[in-house]
């Protein structure tokens, strides 16, 4: 996910990046600087081993799956909702934040929780 920040000055934008890299830090993520005008490239061009991702598969029991699953949305769901309180806030210190996906930008605060998750490509790590 590209979160692109704008603000009326640049001591703006640097309090919401360093509001925005507390936030993270809490979740064990990290937030990098992308070129503006450059595509993210995505993979490393490694293949996945058929017969190891076959035996993976096999030997997962569906339920224990199923419960990762649940989990997995229940912990992005609740960082997709800290994350858009915490664009709330910064917008009311005059500073906007867009979602930029390959398809549309929108600004974070508008969305709801579930609308973020839904933005997110289906191997997007940490969420």
């Amino acid at each position: 996910m590209i979160i692109q920040l704008e603000g009326a000055t640049a001591q703006d934008t640097s309090m919401a990046r360093r509001s925005l890299e507390e936030l993270a830090r809490g979740w064990g993520e990290e937030i990098t600087d992308t070129p503006a005008a450059g595509s993210a490239r995505h993979g490393d061009g490694k293949g996945v081993d058929p017969v190891a991702l076959a035996t993976l598969v096999v030997s997962i029991p569906s339920g224990a799956l199923a419960a990762v699953d649940l989990a997995d949305r229940i912990r992005k769901r609740r960082r997709a909702g800290q994350l858009i309180e915490r664009a709330q806030q910064l917008a009311e210190q005059q500073v906007t934040i867009y979602v930029v996906v390959p398809e549309r930008v929108v600004e974070l605060r508008t969305l709801t929780p579930d609308q973020l998750l839904e933005l997110l490509p289906d191997d997007q790590p940490g969420g």
